[in-house]
C-alpha cells in the first residue's frame, strides 16, 4: 500500500510537470497578479469603529427616495419584509422565543449596515448606489427603526456613534485581554 502512494505521488508529479504546473508555487501558467487599482476596488470593507468608511454623507430624507426607488420592492416600503427579509421592527424580541431579527433589534454596529449595503445592494445590481447614497439609505433604515431622528445626515464621523440596542449582546472572537477567554477540555 506504501508503495503504491509514492508510485501514484511521482506520476501526479511527472503529470504536472508535464503540463507546465509548478508544485513549488512559482509559476502555474494561468491568470495574472492583480493590479493596485483592482485590489483597491474590492478592498472596501468597513469595520465596527467605522475604519475604511469613505468620504460622503446622506440624509434621512434622500434615503427615503432612494429605498423607494430601489429597496421598497425587495424589503416594503417601509421595511416590513417580503419579498425579503424585514429590515425594521423587532425591537425588543430578541429575548423572546420568537426573535425577529431585523437591522434595529439584532445587528451590533451601523457601519455593518453600510458595509453590506454598500457590497452586496440593490440585489439585482450590487455595487452601483455611490457613497452618498449608501449612507442615505443606511440612514433611512436606521430612521425606521428609530435609531437616528428625521433629520440626521450620516458620514463617516456620525455613523459609528450610532448606539445599536443589541450591541452588547455580541462577544468578540478576539477578545482585549486574552486571559478572558476560557477553553473547556472536555
Amino acid at each position: 500500500m506504501r508503495d503504491s502512494f509514492f508510485i501514484a505521488a511521482a506520476l501526479a508529479v511527472g503529470l504536472a510537470g508535464a503540463f507546465g504546473h509548478s508544485f513549488a508555487g512559482e509559476d502555474y501558467s494561468i491568470g495574472r497578479l492583480a493590479t493596485p487599482e483592482e485590489i483597491a476596488g474590492w478592498n472596501i470593507d468597513v469595520a465596527p469603529n467605522g475604519a475604511g468608511l469613505p468620504p460622503g454623507q446622506g440624509s434621512v430624507q434622500r434615503g427615503a427616495q432612494i429605498f423607494a426607488d430601489r429597496c421598497a420592492a425587495c424589503h416594503g416600503a417601509h421595511g416590513e419584509g417580503k419579498p425579503m427579509d424585514a429590515l425594521a421592527g423587532g425591537a425588543g424580541t430578541i429575548v423572546t422565543p420568537k426573535p425577529v431579527k431585523t437591522v434595529g433589534s439584532y445587528w451590533p454596529y451601523a457601519t455593518t449596515l453600510y458595509d453590506f449595503i454598500r457590497r452586496a445592494m440593490p440585489f439585482n445590481a450590487p455595487q452601483s448606489l455611490s457613497n452618498d447614497e449608501v449612507y442615505a439609505v443606511s440612514a433611512y433604515v436606521l430612521f425606521l427603526n428609530r435609531l437616528v431622528p428625521a433629520d440626521a445626515i450620516l458620514d463617516a464621523a456620525t455613523l459609528p456613534k450610532v448606539a445599536m440596542p443589541n450591541r452588547d449582546a455580541f462577544v468578540s472572537a478576539f477578545p482585549s485581554d486574552p486571559k478572558a477567554v476560557v477553553i473547556d477540555p472536555k
